[in-house]
């Protein structure tokens, strides 16, 4: 690997980029019109434009960016998170294009994407699922049978979903018959499929994911984050390792992680997900995303174990240079999404120019971010304006120094969830690890109602 494409924007890049001149690898950088003059674009040794701001226009045009990679002469390319990272047709086009895709294969791609199949991949495993339909249903009317045996509450889910799109929590059949259309029409209209299927509804859930590593043969894992507190299942907080989990499900989940790493022949990073019953600690496999993800940072700080480097090293055909006891964890570590939405208007986006930016930074702190003094926050792609990662001895320790890193960050011109999140920090159930995936929509409702 000589040079790597980065297909991608915004902090992810910027990552990508340097990880990569860790590693002495030359790097192209794509943008749209909007990105010109972003930071990605001047960290890079090339810049290629790719098309009009709207990512439908660049971004997500896989031909433009293969047509970037062949003009520069890049001989891979890194999807990042979003856009085009996890469609198994764009790994197969730079496959095709005899380039490198850092990633999984799209065999792999396509058989995780499908949650029905990945369920499938999952018991084949020997790994828990929650009780549901083993494959898609065809109707409401399959939907209601179905529900009749599994029980209510269920979550009606897209096969091809992802980002909290497609589902549907319903607590009886009228409900179910009601909901069913709706989410089928969205997921067909976000995934191109609108096939549905079932699962339990676990009333007080912990979403808690465990990092894997694969080099198509062995697989380890790297410990848990805790990714619960949630709006509008979108992640806002995660921490590694999760604070609500006994060291039993801990092993448990991990070793079920890797079974399943290797039941698919894994390669590059991934990440597989888990639902755990806060009452009764079980857990069951949801879904398996097959790339970098937002929150990887907080694994990375209680392993160190840079992620992006060990995924261009496996793409590049190393084998994994470590086995499972030689991952160890030390300390907790804990990140905070900023983003350009104003909490006070129902977290609209604020797009717009900036001017003053100050950025928390000292001992035990990280902030991964694009944002630059008099940068332009586009309104074309997602609000998030940086990633404030802290560590800590324990999580205590990780807390403490969180109130510092809020309080350090502001920026002039636009609304930030950066006060928001600090607000949060000083919550008793926060502290008590006392919370589930809808505690903190809770939370931000009664906020609003006492505001």
């Amino acid at each position: 690997m000589r040079r790597l494409l980065v297909a991608n924007r915004g902090e992810i890049a910027v990552r990508i980029i340097r990880a990569a001149r860790d590693l002495g690898i030359g790097t192209v950088a794509v943008h749209s019109q909007a990105d010109a003059d972003a930071l990605h674009t001047r960290l890079a040794d090339t810049a290629v434009g790719i098309g009009p701001s709207p990512a439908s226009k660049s971004y997500l045009v896989a031909e433009a960016i293969l047509d970037a990679a062949e003009r520069t002469g890049a001989d891979a390319v890194h999807p990042g998170y979003g856009f085009l990272s996890e469609r198994a047709s764009f790994a197969a086009a730079v496959a095709d294009a005899g380039l490198i895709f850092v990633g999984p294969t799209a065999s792999t791609i396509e058989r995780m994407g499908d949650k029905v199949a990945a369920r499938e991949v999952a018991r084949a495993a020997g790994v828990p699922t929650v009780p549901g339909t083993p494959g898609g249903v065809p109707d409401a009317d399959a939907a209601a049978e179905a529900a009749r045996s599994i029980g209510y509450p269920v979550m009606l889910k897209a096969a091809a979903g992802g980002g909290g799109r497609g589902i549907r929590v319903v607590h009886d059949e009228d409900a179910l018959r009601g909901a069913f259309g709706q989410a089928s029409t969205e997921a067909r209209k976000a995934f191109g499929d609108g096939t549905m299927y079932l699962e339990r509804f676990v009333e007080r859930a912990r979403h808690v994911e465990v990092q894997v590593l694969g080099d198509g043969s062995a697989a380890v894992h790297l410990f848990e984050r805790e990714c619960s507190l949630q709006r509008r299942r979108q992640k806002v907080v995660e921490e590694a390792v999760s604070p609500g989990i006994t060291e039993a499900v801990r092993e448990g989940m991990t070793r079920a992680a890797v079974a399943l790493c290797r039941e698919v022949g894994y390669t590059s990073a991934g990440t597989v997900e888990f639902l755990v019953d806060d009452e009764t600690q079980e857990f069951f496999f949801i879904e398996m995303n097959t790339r970098i993800q937002v929150e990887h940072p907080t694994t990375e700080l209680i392993t160190g174990i840079d992620l992006v480097a060990e995924q261009l090293r496996i793409a590049a055909g190393e084998p994994l240079r470590f086995a499972q006891p030689d991952v160890a964890r030390r300390g907790h570590a804990i990140e905070y999404r900023v983003c350009a939405e104003d909490p006070g208007q129902d977290f609209m986006p604020q797009p717009g120019g900036v001017g003053r930016v100050t950025l928390p930074s000292g001992p035990w702190v990280r902030c991964d971010t694009w944002l630059e003094p008099d940068a332009t926050v586009p309104p074309y792609y997602d609000s998030l304006l940086a990633k404030v990662v802290v560590w800590g001895a324990d999580r205590d320790e990780a807390l403490a120094r969180s109130r510092r890193a809020l309080d350090e960050f502001a920026v002039d011109g636009i609304p930030t969830t950066a006060g928001l999140l600090r607000e949060l920090v000083d919550e008793p159930w926060v502290a008590a690890a006392d919370f589930h995936t809808g505690t903190l929509e809770s939370w931000l409702a009664e906020r609003k109602e006492n505001a």
